[in-house]
């Protein structure tokens, strides 16, 4: 396997919906590709295919497992490993980076605004959130995670 150009192939397929994110948010082709389940799916399927790897088929270094921060590093000293890992990275930050696209219009965010924080979010991942999180404080929009429009449900009381 080649390791590298493996890791090549899965930023390439991230960055167009990023594109599309950032200069075309209203399209309908960003609202197809970006906004349905076609990234997390795909992104999801590769990420379990090596995992899976990882686990039950030699594809990761001696050591690996979830219950010491040394079994974790040791995931991340076999190349499947990184990929698992950033791979994860990638799915969770487009889709963060979605959330973001579709929550700032509802709330009259300008795009120009959210735009740094997706781009941060692509970056630095939870900082992106966070930055969103202050743009959404310091306009009075608080930091319910509750959709308030087209049918999204407050918690009743």
């Amino acid at each position: 396997m080649d390791w590298n150009l493996l890791y090549v192939l899965i930023n390439a397929v991230v960055v167009p919906a990023w594109l599309l994110l950032l200069f075309a948010p209203r399209w309908r082709t960003t609202a197809l590709v970006v906004h349905s389940g076609i990234y997390p799916l795909a992104f999801g399927a590769l990420y379990t295919v090596c995992l899976l790897a990882s686990m039950f088929f030699g594809q990761s270094a001696e050591g690996v497992g979830m219950g010491s921060i040394a079994a974790i590093s040791a995931l991340f000293d076999h190349p499947n490993g990184v990929i698992v890992g950033w791979t994860h990275y990638l799915v969770f930050d487009l889709f963060v980076g979605a959330w973001i696209g579709r929550d700032a219009p509802r709330r009259n965010i300008p795009h120009v605004i959210a735009a740094p924080c997706m781009i941060a979010s692509f970056v630095f991942g939870p900082v992106g959130l966070l930055a969103y999180m202050v743009v959404r404080l310091l306009r009075g929009q608080g930091i319910s995670l509750f959709e308030t429009s087209e049918g999204g449900a407050e918690p009743r009381s």
